[in-house]
């Protein structure tokens, strides 16, 4: 990570690890269709009113901030996206999901369903376009797909398997997770631990969901949605 020269305009732009990887499929998958912006490095407490030389100097400290380099890491760049809300919006729109914690047994699946709070001033509503889903380690499931959707084009996982932990974005109203039935990446560990973050494509809001498989098999059940295997 480095820091660009903000002394002149400059327009940073690279491949995210996803990017990457449809690029590399060669197929014409790699589209260019959406975009966001951020402002991840700026820090609103400097806005200064009361700035000695006069109001037009408010926002000086905010302009003469370092601009961070553009890197392939969701994680760390474009936590805070720019969103456009209708005019007199006093709230900003939440996602929230039935569940808080994803956790699964070898071969046990369960469903998230997103809402989302204060979109158009309504609670508990269902996004028009749905929501993208980003799992981190794709490796951990078996299967990931979205439902609900009339284009589910690209609600359906399409990645083919890797040994290296990439991540996979779909699209539905709900999501479909369904965790290994190998015990190849566990290694002397007892669990393996991912996210799951999914984001409003309306209102750009978004939450992160911890996912936790672990491998302690112990007998067949079906609970709360859940089916599979479950574990003490």
């Amino acid at each position: 990570m480095g820091y660009l020269d903000n002394s002149s305009i400059t327009v940073d732009a690279i491949l995210t690890k996803r990017g990457r990887e449809l690029l590399a499929r060669n197929d014409g998958s790699f589209k260019v269709t959406q975009f966001a912006l951020g402002d991840d490095e700026i820090d609103y407490t400097l806005f200064n009113e009361n700035h000695p030389n006069g109001s037009q100097f408010s926002g000086e400290a905010i302009e003469n901030m370092p601009l961070i380099e553009a890197i392939p890491d969701e994680n760390n760049i474009m936590r805070h996206k720019l969103i456009t809300m209708p005019r007199g919006t006093s709230k900003l729109a939440t996602v929230t999901a039935n569940i808080g914690k994803i956790t699964l047994s070898l071969g046990s699946t369960t469903i998230v369903n997103p809402t989302t709070l204060n979109f158009n001033g309504l609670n508990n509503l269902s996004e028009p376009s749905g929501y993208s889903a980003t799992i981190a380690d794709r490796r951990l499931l078996t299967n990931f797909s979205g439902t609900g959707l009339k284009d589910i084009s690209n609600a359906i996982s399409i990645l083919p398997y890797s040994g290296t932990a990439v991540s996979e974005t779909i699209i539905g109203e709900g999501f479909s997770l369904t965790a290994i039935n190998s015990l190849t990446l566990f290694g002397k560990n007892n669990k393996l631990i991912t996210t799951l973050i999914i984001e409003g494509r309306d209102s750009g809001a978004r939450t992160t969901i911890p996912v936790e498989i672990s491998k302690a098999v112990v007998k067949s059940a079906s609970f709360s949605g859940e089916s599979g295997i479950t574990t003490y």
